[in-house]
């Protein structure tokens, strides 16, 4: 414990020792379970909201033995769910997995409907057993990039020990789901826009229709020359830029972390903040083109810049590359490294005090959860994935039960920067063919909940990115 403490460079508090001491049984939701919606009066004293997204692992498989949460299910210590593995003739029940290298299992739209299977969430052995091998990308979604299954498999603070003690200091989010059932590209999409579609005339919102598994439009043609996607609907840069609202969208620059199309084999491709791609798709909105704004589209290096000299913008997008995005088989301590390099970066700025920080992974990546997603519309919501906010004003050690998904991001947004703006074609100027409002689902929590803005301001709390490992969890 003394060595875990240490790797963090912060003090023991009585709370963290505790939290990591206590059993990590599932437990009835605690009494601080969020009940209210309303949004808080103080809400604009966050001046820059921050949203890190990363790739590719399940709530579970992250924080599913996180002392309080709706985890792995536990009766008297024992684990209580076993999937079938048709491959062995049995089924497989969750263990710990320390391996800093992930097979996962294949992540469309089919697979998510095939690992849900109408609610009994007991498809993911048997879909990662059937995953391609071998894949000349290991990125691609299609694809379990090992020999064996490891999708039953769960981390905890021995493995992930920053991601475990910015959880037990801020929010964890335990009902976050990826706001469709699908693969990287959609998610990126929904983040940006609310809503994945294909449009078939170049500029005409009104021809846009809903397209969950293949928006890209990328089909090969003869020689070898593929069609851009051109998206003709509103997105949220439009909102902001029509308000004055400053954001930019930073890019890890190295290799896409998938294929372009995601039943498709494919060597890995660079990734350039000017080049349009499944984690950039705002080059090819044609909002971004028409305000003139895609040089808000930028690397990394200009997000340490601009935390460093405390000009964030009010709104960043952080998207990684390959190495750092914890897309299996990419290391997840890389990743790790990679976030908490940023939230560091962050809490050293002036910026800090005024800051909210929502961290997410993309998509389940084929891990294993055992919660069935709500429906919501004809578009989600997707399985669940880990959510954490870190903000001066995010109370301490608050498990948050709340319906979200990355809808709840624009949400925050839209109420803090916009006057509760939405992006809705009866009101925005723009008029487009989507099923309707997502920020305002019945169902959708508010992330203004996650704070107390009666508070004190938070220290920094700076952790080594490369930190020894914590204790192990009690199942």
């Amino acid at each position: 414990m003394d060595g875990f403490i240490a790797g963090m460079k912060i003090k023991p508090s009585a709370a963290l020792l505790a939290a990591f001491l206590v059993s990590a049984c599932s437990s009835p939701l605690p009494s601080h379970a969020v009940t209210s919606t309303s949004a808080p009066a103080g809400i604009h004293t966050i001046q820059h909201v921050v949203v890190i997204m990363q790739e590719n692992r399940s709530f579970d498989h992250y924080f599913g033995v996180f002392p309080g949460v709706d985890g792995l299910p536990r009766q008297n210590g024992q684990f209580t769910v076993c999937i079938p593995n048709p491959a062995a003739g049995s089924c497989t029940m969750p263990s710990h997995d320390g391996n800093d290298r992930n097979a996962g299992g294949p992540h469309g739209e089919a697979n998510a409907t095939n690992d849900i299977d109408g609610g009994k969430m007991d498809g993911f052995v048997a879909q990662a057993e059937q995953g391609k091998k071998k894949c000349a990308n290991q990125f691609d979604p299609a694809c379990t990039n090992g020999a064996k299954s490891d999708v039953m498999g769960y981390k905890d603070a021995r493995d992930i020990p920053n991601y475990w003690a910015y959880a037990e200091n801020f929010v964890l989010q335990d009902h976050m789901f990826e706001p469709n059932a699908s693969w990287s590209l959609p998610e990126h999409l929904f983040m940006v826009s609310e809503w994945s579609a294909k449009c078939s005339k170049s500029g005409d919102p009104t021809s846009c229709v809903n397209a969950l598994q293949n928006p890209d439009q990328l089909a090969a043609r003869a020689g070898g020359s593929q069609k851009a996607p051109d998206y003709a609907w509103t997105d949220l840069t439009y909102l902001l830029h029509k308000s004055s609202v400053s954001w930019k969208y930073y890019v890890a620059e190295g290799t896409q972390p998938d294929c372009e199309d995601d039943q498709a084999t494919c060597a890995p491709k660079p990734q350039r903040a000017g080049t349009p791609e499944i984690w950039n798709p705002l080059p090819w909105f044609d909002t971004v083109k028409q305000d003139k704004q895609l040089g808000n589209i930028q690397t990394l290096d200009h997000f340490s810049a601009d935390a460093k000299a405390g000009k964030l913008p009010a709104v960043s997008w952080v998207v990684p590359n390959g190495q750092d995005s914890e897309h299996p088989p990419a290391l997840v301590s890389t990743g790790q490294a990679y976030v908490t390099g940023l939230v560091n970066s962050i809490m050293q700025s002036s910026d800090w005090a005024s800051t909210a920080i929502f961290l997410s992974w993309d998509d389940w990546g084929g891990f294993y959860d055992h919660v069935a997603p709500p429906r919501v519309d004809e578009n989600g919501y997707g399985l669940r994935v880990p959510g954490i906010v870190i903000s001066p004003y995010a109370k301490h050690s608050f498990i948050d039960h709340q319906t979200l998904s990355f809808d709840a991001y624009v949400k925050f947004i839209e109420d803090d920067f916009l006057s509760g703006q939405r992006i809705d074609p009866k009101s925005d100027g723009r008029p487009d063919l989507r099923p309707d409002v997502r920020e305002n689902a019945s169902q959708l929590g508010d992330l203004a909940q996650a704070f107390d803005f009666t508070q004190a301001p938070r220290k920094p709390m700076l952790l080594d990115p490369h930190p020894k490992p914590g204790p192990a969890s009690t199942p």
